[in-house]
């Protein structure tokens, strides 16, 4: 139990942040034309915000079924490489611990799995991803109520929460020189390439900044 609530409190800062983000997640939904038990079930059973939001979107644009699924895919990309990088740590448990754990596993429980002196224990990783599970799904439920009593959410700007939530992931993570490099070339391209509205602009930048990151890395001689 002392793994568990260590896991929910090393993540409980994030599940503060990103509570602009979950009304605005929730509020989207009910723009979309979703009922709230939709609603609701969105957050419930999808539960990752970008995913969430690009799906509400291209919904609300009337985009067809491949077209959000592969958008989907493409922005949901790196939980395969967070599954990959935490494959040591669960290989070894029940297969329910392991979809138990998958299911949870997002941005900001990766970020606080990666910490340097946190022992992954799964009942660390299930404390941690469930706290924040609860958090997007209550503040979920409170942007549903909430996009019936405030009309246009979307003026008060709380997609900024977004990229206050992601920096506050990325950085402490930035170590060494190739991260920064790659840091730096993903948000320039991804800003660049947005600009010049090329589809898949964030991802394409994204993917590059790890190329070269690598590249530096290697080039450079260093460890992990």
């Amino acid at each position: 139990m002392r793994a568990f609530g260590l896991g929910a409190l090393h993540v409980l800062p994030l599940c503060l942040a990103v509570i602009p983000w979950g009304i605005l997640a929730g509020s989207m939904a009910v723009d979309a034309g979703l009922t709230f038990a939709q609603s609701v079930g969105m957050s419930a059973i999808i539960f990752a915000g970008a995913a969430q939001l690009v799906t509400l979107g291209l919904v609300a644009s009337g985009a067809g079924m491949l077209t959000i699924i592969f958008s989907v895919f493409f922005i949901t990309a790196q939980h395969l490489l967070y599954g990959l990088t935490l494959r040591s740590h669960v290989a070894h448990l029940k297969w329910y611990q392991r979809i138990t754990i998958g299911f949870l596993l997002t941005d900001e429980l990766f970020a606080v799995s990666a910490q340097p002196k946190v022992k992954l224990t799964p009942a660390y990783m299930i404390g941690a991803g469930l706290c924040f599970y609860l958090a997007w799904v209550a503040v979920s439920i409170v942007g549903i109520i909430m996009a019936s009593q405030v009309s246009d959410l979307s003026r008060y700007h709380l997609d900024f929460s977004i990229v206050a939530t992601l920096l506050a992931i990325v950085i402490p993570l930035i170590k060494t020189f190739s991260t920064l490099v790659g840091v730096i070339v993903s948000f320039c391209l991804s800003i660049i390439f947005s600009w010049l509205n090329i589809e898949g602009g964030v991802v394409i930048g994204g993917l590059t900044g790890m190329f070269i990151a690598v590249c530096v890395a290697r080039a450079r001689g260093e460890q992990k």
